[in-house]
């Protein structure tokens, strides 16, 4: 018994290709970068490294929750969720400091490949105060920049 791979009416070369977004119109390559990410694949493996970080940490491996922490932290899926998180969440449209909102799927992505652990230097919050559920007295509350 033979296993095939692939029709025999089709090419090699046809069945290896990656399946994209298709989009409409004149789109950005950046965009079209941000529209072909597979979230599920992201999801799952961002979930799995942090699995494994658990597991690390329960099993008292301090130098694997080290390297496993420093995998994370530098993959990509991680900084495409982070930014993801970030852009599409109830407080999408309040700027920070820098009073940057990222609106466009190119920004998005200009923001995933600006995503750098060396040289980050924290900006100082952006100081709002909002009225407490009693509707006599403020609070504050700190909005961070996205990126410096």
């Amino acid at each position: 018994m033979v296993l095939h791979t692939r029709e025999l009416d089709k090419s090699a070369y046809a069945t290896k290709q990656m399946t994209t977004a298709k989009t409409v119109g004149a789109v950005s390559s950046e965009a079209a970068e941000w529209y072909a990410i597979d979230w599920q694949a992201v999801h799952q493996n961002v979930r799995r490294l942090q699995v494994r970080i658990v597991k690390a940490t329960k099993a008292g491996r301090w130098n694997r929750v080290k390297s496993l922490q420093r995998l994370l932290t530098h993959s990509y899926s991680s900084k495409v969720l982070a930014v993801r998180r970030v852009t599409e969440n109830t407080g999408k449209k309040t700027p920070g400091v820098d009073q940057v909102i990222w609106k466009t799927p190119e920004d998005k992505i200009r923001a995933v490949h600006a995503l750098k652990s060396r040289g980050y230097q924290s900006q100082p919050l952006r100081r709002v105060y909002i009225p407490k559920s009693d509707g006599k007295t403020m609070r504050p509350l700190g909005i961070p920049m996205v990126i410096s």
